[in-house]
């Protein structure tokens, strides 16, 4: 363990798998406890294992980040685990119903998705938040998407875009609020990455698969580590100056042109 964060306590939600299990094991490498919340309880555990085999401390706490009342009670088991809270990685997101139009889209998926994704996210903050602060500085990194920074297609579903779309406009709120304190709120805005719910929706076409793969001018898909280490470095005294950013991590996906 490389220490960056020793004595540190990290929170990630959606810590499963994809990039909130390798930023929960990157946490750990570098010395925090590791505090998981996710619905999925199996393959949470198996993350927490995986963290303790390898010397660290974890504890997964079973939640939906779209009810307040598992929320709240998340915060103070981590609390009440490891005494504090000094970062909180809001992950844990849904994508709904992809290459379905606005016109047709459900509104009972669209509510699901923006209760994780957007509400998810708030309502994490606004217990994370007076627990950071009674430490005196801290970080907070929500997950957005590339599909936060711009429209698409009906390939991702309305819902994702706009919910991505508002995660952003939350982390400026917030990160203005509270950047006197001392606490700093950024987010992170990645391509497409090797994750299980991208793969589940490739699988089904693989002529989808493949204009996405066209999209990213480094001509492949982003891995969960290389998001993983631009959360921790966000975390990180590296990153002190910044607050209020949507950081991108898409293989040059935003910069073409068409």
């Amino acid at each position: 363990m490389i220490g960056r964060f020793k004595s540190k306590v990290a929170l990630v939600t959606g810590g499963n798998s994809g990039i909130g299990k390798a930023t929960a094991l990157a946490f750990s490498r570098e010395g925090a406890k590791v505090v998981l919340a996710a619905r999925r309880i199996t393959k949470s555990e198996e993350t927490v294992a995986i963290i303790r085999k390898q010397g660290g401390q974890a504890h997964f706490v079973p939640t939906d980040v779209s009810k307040a009342v598992e929320v709240k009670a998340m915060v103070d088991a981590c609390v009440t685990e490891y005494g504090r809270l000094d970062y909180a990685v809001n992950n844990a997101g849904i994508i709904g119903t992809p290459e379905i139009q606005a016109e047709e889209y459900e509104e009972e998926v669209w509510d699901e998705v923006v209760d994780i994704n957007l509400k998810g996210v708030w309502l994490c903050m606004k217990y994370e938040i007076p627990e950071i602060l009674k430490h005196g500085k801290g970080a907070i990194v929500n997950m957005s998407s590339a599909a936060g920074m711009k429209g698409g297609p009906a390939r991702l579903g309305v819902a994702y875009y706009a919910s991505k779309h508002g995660v952003i406009g939350l982390t400026k709120a917030t990160a203005n609020e509270y950047a006197k304190q001392g606490l700093r709120i950024n987010a992170v805005c990645p391509g497409v990455i090797e994750t299980p719910m991208v793969e589940t929706m490739l699988s089904r076409n693989e002529k989808l698969a493949a204009q996405a793969t066209d999209q990213h001018p480094m001509g492949r898909f982003g891995r969960p580590e290389e998001v993983a280490t631009a959360i921790l470095w966000l975390c990180s005294e590296g990153a002190s100056f910044i607050t209020g950013h949507a950081h991108v991590v898409d293989g040059g996906m935003l910069t073409r042109s068409a």
